[in-house]
């Protein structure tokens, strides 16, 4: 209702302009018993008088049908739709602020596909509640009450038949849709599951072309298909009974109505045109229960779509900002790392244990190691993408938890090892690191990056579009394209993660230039596995299980042949 409160004046307007709309068409029963009691079966008129009422009559009927009930027809809709799609907007404008305040903990927990299927499926989904639940069923509530007004003006007893399968239809209702949530929440999962397959599986299809694997896929794709087939049809299943009992209900009445206000006429106690008309307003009674019935289905699937949207927003925020979060403005970049340490999960092996650190200002530190032995999980916390478990990191003598995390974050530029370009221009992804840069700027930038001389040759330069994570540049393109950005940046600290590792020579060549220009007068953090890239740190911290085990200067540690000395010199015979 947070959503739908804005609008609440739009929605009571369709509502009164939805009354009149269907107030309308209940003017057609008396309209029957007029023209059979006081025109046709009036013995005091002549045939010309006759005529002339009815024609009188029928031409009132057609102003009001063609020239009062189209407009309001139009504006109903419009109205509706418009209101519902408003309120869409709203939804999924606050769920993409919600996705990007998500930590990467629940990203690496939760699939990309059942994400979108949330935002986009389920959203969807909910429109049918704006429209249904908010205006259509208030309407044909409406239109039952004003018809069953008319019909007990006309006779008390045949209104009370009409009415008297009412109690079976409301118990039938709450049995049968009662169920229905809970069928239809296992088929929005289901179709969730299949979208978020899909997803995984047309990001990675260079891997099963390659490995020739298309009939294991097909398998289990139609293994995932299959189980959303199975909750469809239990859902159908369960709709289908609902229906035929509802219905059934709903075709009984119009029976006995007939079967009663037959003997009523029999016995001289109801006219001819009073039985017409009251068989017509069932008619108009029971259409509204029996969309009653179709909104029941409805509403009972947007609300289930409901539970798993709001189910998502409720998700909480694991790196949030503290009510007086202070912004992170002028940053020297002084980082002290005291006794840090760092699981994933609570219940989960620490992956940094007890980590001390101090940094000055503008100095390089080379984090080396054996895989898996914490160094990016350390650089990862510098930005706040996981909270220390244990400890503190200072900035400037001040704890990073009591900075606006976003204002944190701009103060650091991060290149990695496999960077994400998104599927617009160079250009675009170059300003991502500063959305407001002129062009001159984003080609100083780029000529930074050692990037200018490979764009400019592109099929359309700087324009050109990369592709989906930039399939489309070459892996040392893709990297120089996200220097370029940390570039534009300009920011403080600076963190390199692995950001030369799987690429040729020239490539490597063009970016080492390329990294060491960025890194000058500011405090950098290298990842690295290639040791003959970080010779020229201020200090080489080597960490191996989640502890440091050596730190110092390159040529330090060469004379003290540890552990670094070891690795050195395993890397020069390989190479």
């Amino acid at each position: 209702m947070r959503f739908v409160k804005p609008y609440r004046f739009q929605i009571m307007g369709t509502i009164v302009i939805g009354i009149i709309k269907f107030a309308i068409p209940l003017l057609i029963p008396l309209l029957i018993k007029y023209v059979l009691d006081d025109i046709v079966g009036n013995d005091g008129l002549s045939g010309d008088e006759k005529v002339s009422k009815l024609l009188l009559i029928m031409g009132i009927m057609i102003v009001i049908f063609l020239v009062v009930r189209p407009p309001i027809e139009y504006y109903r809709q419009y109205f509706a739709q418009w209101t519902a799609s408003k309120i869409l907007y709203d939804i999924r404008d606050k769920l993409f602020t919600h996705i990007q305040k998500l930590s990467f903990k629940y990203y690496s927990n939760t699939k990309a596909g059942e994400v979108i299927s949330r935002v986009i499926n389920d959203v969807e989904q909910t429109k049918t509640f704006v429209v249904t639940g908010l205006m259509n069923l208030w309407l044909d509530l409406a239109t039952i009450v004003i018809a069953v007004v008319i019909m007990l003006t006309m006779d008390v007893s045949l209104t009370i038949v009409s009415l008297i399968l009412f109690p079976f239809y409301a118990f039938s209702i709450k049995y049968f849709f009662g169920n229905l949530r809970k069928l239809t929440r296992r088929r929005s999962q289901a179709l969730a599951e299949v979208q978020s397959y899909l997803h995984e599986r047309v990001q990675g299809m260079p891997v099963i072309k390659s490995f020739a694997i298309e009939d294991e896929e097909q398998k289990r794709f139609d293994s995932q298909n299959s189980n959303f087939l199975s909750k469809a049809i239990d859902h159908t299943k369960w709709n289908a009974k609902a229906f035929a009992v509802v219905n059934t209900i709903t075709d009984i009445a119009p029976l006995l109505v007939i079967g009663y206000s037959g003997y009523q006429v029999i016995q001289g106690h109801l006219s001819i045109g009073e039985m017409a008309a009251f068989i017509a307003y069932i008619d108009r009674l029971y259409n509204p229960l029996r969309r009653l019935v179709n909104s029941s289905t409805t509403l009972t699937q947007s609300i289930a779509s409901m539970d798993r949207v709001f189910e998502f927003i409720d998700e909480k925020y694991d790196i949030a900002d503290k009510p007086n979060a202070i912004p992170c403005n002028k940053v020297s970049g002084h980082i002290q790392l005291e006794n840090v340490s760092f699981a994933y999960d609570e219940d989960e092996e620490k992956v940094l244990k007890n980590i001390s650190l101090d940094v000055k200002e503008g100095e390089t530190i080379a984090l080396v190691g054996m895989s898996g032995g914490g160094k990016s999980s350390l650089v990862s916390l510098l930005p706040r993408f996981y909270d220390v478990t244990e400890g503190r990191i200072l900035l400037d003598g001040i704890d990073i938890r009591e900075f606006e995390v976003r204002s944190l974050r701009d103060k650091i530029g991060m290149v990695l090892q496999d960077n994400i370009l998104f599927s617009e221009s160079v250009k675009s992804n170059i300003l991502i690191g500063k959305p407001d840069a002129t062009d001159e700027e984003v080609i100083e930038a780029a000529k930074a990056a050692n990037a200018h001389d490979f764009i400019i040759n592109l099929p359309e330069g700087y324009e050109t579009k990369v592709g989906e994570r930039g399939v489309k540049l070459s892996g040392g393109q893709k990297q120089r394209v996200a220097i370029a950005r940390v570039f534009i940046k300009n920011p403080p600290i600076l963190v390199l993660d692995e950001a030369t590792s799987a690429l040729d020579l020239e490539s490597e060549h063009l970016i080492q230039e390329a990294l060491e220009k960025l890194a000058k007068e500011r405090t950098t953090f290298i990842v690295a596995h290639r040791l003959s890239t970080i010779t020229h740190a201020d200090r080489i911290v080597l960490i191996e299980n989640g502890e440091i085990v050596e730190i110092g200067r390159h040529e330090e540690l060469m004379e003290a042949q540890g552990h670094y000395y070891k690795l050195f010199q395993i890397q020069q015979l390989e190479h």
